[in-house]
């Protein structure tokens, strides 16, 4: 069940409003529920997914015709707020770039937080990886890489050897280093909310000022971090039903966003929708829209 979390409910000692879900007690992997949202005059779809804790990209893909500048006031969106927990174990902090999210987990407290998150642009992807947070820093200062520092002087915008902590500081408050080569990738936040929800990195994970304070002060060094890219997951679920949220797969260039997908799948997930039950009409329907939307798609006799 989804539980909308404010400071005053559940995190007295944060300001952050999360994603709160409670993890199953058995093999379930479905938790919260979609919810919908009228379009009020002035808003825009950067606006209305901030506000729902769910990626820009994730809610424009649950909502296609939509116009994200100018949604239409008194248009109803879905809010996609129902998902599939990763395959992964419960522990730590799992990442699915596909999805643009980040789990949390906190197994004592039987919940798992979620939260969106901005990743590596093509051509800068955040890499998949197993390993845990090396260091936390607190107010840290900035040292772009060689070729950050390339990239924004072809472009005419000459960076320091290093940025100090302060409004200036595209890391935010709080960063977390992964121990994964030569530990230049960071969870962190940031100092202006674009970019959370999006590809637009040059390689770390962006989120939101609240959130990653929250999750700052959740971890320590050593906690496992895993980062995944899943854009399909699916579930036999234990009461019979058969579940699948497909998303947009990250390897996909600008040009070929118009072109049909060329998705990939595994032989554990061609065996899933190859079973008995399955309606493989509205498989393939999925498939093709990719629209991150848990679905039911049969169910076991």
């Amino acid at each position: 069940m989804l539980k909308f979390v404010a400071s005053a409910l559940a995190f007295l000692s944060t300001s952050v409003f999360a994603l709160t879900y409670q993890l199953p007690d058995d093999a379930s992997r479905v938790v919260g529920y979609n919810q919908q949202h009228i379009v009020e005059s002035g808003e825009n779809m950067a606006m209305i997914a901030e506000r729902y804790e769910v990626g820009f990209l994730h809610l424009l893909a649950a909502n296609p015709g939509i116009d994200p500048f100018v949604p239409g006031a008194g248009n109803t969106l879905l809010i996609p707020t129902q998902l599939l927990l990763p395959d992964e174990p419960r522990e730590g902090i799992v990442i699915n770039l596909a999805e643009l999210r980040l789990y949390l987990y906190r197994p004592d407290a039987g919940e798992v937080d979620v939260f969106p998150i901005g990743i590596g642009r093509i051509g800068r992807a955040t890499p998949e990886m197993t390993t845990h947070i090396s260091q936390m820093r607190e107010n840290p200062s900035w040292v772009p890489t060689q070729k950050t520092r390339d990239e924004y002087a072809a472009r005419g915008e000459p960076l320091p050897w290093k940025v100090p902590p302060g409004p200036d500081n595209p890391l935010g408050l709080f960063a977390m280093r992964l121990a994964y080569g030569r530990g230049e990738y960071l969870i962190h936040g940031t100092n202006q909310s674009f970019g959370v929800g999006l590809r637009v990195s040059a390689g770390c994970i962006r989120l939101f000022p609240e959130h990653i304070e929250y999750v700052f002060g959740q971890v320590g060094v050593g906690t496992p971090v895993k980062i995944i890219n899943q854009p399909v997951k699916y579930a036999n679920e234990p009461d019979g039903r058969m579940m699948l949220e497909i998303h947009e797969p990250l390897n996909r260039s600008e040009e070929e966003r118009s072109e049909p997908s060329n998705l990939r799948l595994s032989r554990e997930q061609v065996q899933f929708i190859s079973q008995d039950g399955v309606d493989s009409r509205l498989v393939n329907q999925l498939l093709r829209q990719q629209q991150g939307i848990v679905f039911e798609v049969g169910a076991q006799g």
